[in-house]
């Protein structure tokens, strides 16, 4: 359980209600402030109404069928779309200086206010995360696998619908896991924590010639922010002795855990709470940071976004004084920020040379994501350029050996 879920942290969101005074407990992923002006809905209320009251700031307290209320969003969705804000008037030239940087900001901004309005429509969810709604289905287990047991003795509480629907799918996603043919098995990610549907970067740890010293008997390897543990789990089914997968996100680690309990490489592999790097040093440390240097604006975001680059400047400053000798670093690292004018190949080598590293190998591999071949996509000539890549990184006074 996420600890800042907890019934007692929550702050209270307040309305009225049939001229009653009403309270619950307010439920934000985002950590959001409760609405100030909460407004009754039902199945009457029209769909042009309820989107001019959510474009005006209000939230919208959700009083009837459950069905309709799943209907609404998809309205709200619709009519968010069909806005004239979200209309292109023309395509802009992809090659003009700085488009790309501002198309992405163009996107971000587009996706804020989208969340926005589609978080207005609210539902009340009772102690249990029973939804006292008709036709709703059952929610209570999605519910108690993102934020912990329904406590004894607690109250009501309130969420948007958007939010509680992607409970469920992150559900379901646990449940059904990922398959990852790497491993020969299934991923189960845990709510809030990256699934590994993006299978090219694993693929290319699957597939890179691994530190004769990281198969030697006694050898380790660190997996540094290791999220749900699919690389640790790779590394492992490679016959890597010794695994350290590291995170410092609850989730992460529990779900980390759990997945290499499910895959039977428990005896392979440690998962420990460290931010970034545990002790000691290895022949092999891997890091898949995130890939574009941007504030995250929720917590499942912090998979994609990391503000300033600050933890792939963590994993690089830190390396060479975990690399055991004859040691390899892998970074794992599209170079779609690059394509977006956030940062540049240069600034990148950069990087490297200031921590005291150099490069003594890369791999590459083309995305294979339905994004990428979109053209309707904001961001598609960036997304159709892009390149993940596994740079294999030495101490700039070493030269491994590889097997």
């Amino acid at each position: 359980m996420d600890p800042d879920s907890a019934p007692d942290s929550l702050p209270l969101l307040r309305w009225t209600e049939a001229g009653q005074p009403q309270a619950a407990r307010w439920r934000s992923e985002r950590a959001a402030p409760p609405p100030a002006r909460v407004l009754r809905v039902d199945d009457g209320t029209p769909a042009l109404a309820a989107y001019r009251q959510a474009c005006e700031g209000s939230a919208l307290l959700w009083r009837g069928d459950f069905q309709n209320a799943r209907q609404l969003l998809q309205a709200l969705a619709r009519r968010i779309d069909k806005a004239p804000h979200h209309k292109k008037k023309h395509k802009p030239d992809a090659s003009a200086p700085g488009a790309a940087g501002e198309a992405f900001h163009r996107h971000r901004m587009a996706q804020a206010q989208r969340a926005r309005v589609l978080g207005a429509l609210l539902v009340v969810l009772d102690a249990d995360y029973g939804i006292p709604l008709r036709r709703a289905p059952d929610v209570r287990a999605a519910c108690a696998h993102a934020w912990g047991p329904a406590p004894a003795g607690g109250g009501p509480s309130v969420v948007s619908l958007r939010e509680l629907l992607g409970v469920v799918g992150a559900h379901q996603w646990h449940l059904k896991g990922v398959a990852v043919p790497a491993l020969g098995g299934r991923i189960h990610p845990g709510y809030g924590v990256f699934s590994p549907l993006r299978g090219e970067y694993v693929d290319l740890v699957a597939r890179a010639p691994l530190p004769a010293t990281a198969l030697a008997r006694g050898g380790q390897a660190f997996d540094i922010g290791t999220g749900s543990g699919v690389l640790a789990a790779v590394l492992a089914r490679r016959q890597v002795a010794r695994v350290l997968a590291t995170d410092q996100d609850p989730r992460a680690l529990a779900s980390a855990r759990d997945n290499i309990e499910r895959l039977g490489l428990s005896s392979a592999v440690q998962v420990l709470e460290a931010d970034l790097y545990p002790r000691g040093r290895a022949a092999l440390v891997v890091c898949n940071p995130p890939w574009l240097p941007a504030r995250p604006s929720a917590p499942i975001e912090r998979a994609i976004y990391d503000e300033d680059g600050r933890m792939l400047q963590g994993f690089l400053d830190g390396l060479a004084a975990h690399l055991a000798p004859g040691g390899e670093g892998w970074l794992v690292l599209s170079d779609l920020a690059e394509h977006l004018g956030l940062r540049t190949r240069d600034e990148l080598m950069a990087a490297f040379a200031r921590a005291g590293l150099k490069v003594v190998g890369r791999l590459d591999a083309r995305p294979r994501h339905p994004k990428a071949a979109d053209a309707a996509d904001a961001l598609h000539a960036a997304r159709a350029a892009e390149v993940t890549s596994l740079w294999r990184l030495a101490a700039a006074s070493d030269a491994p050996g590889a097997a």
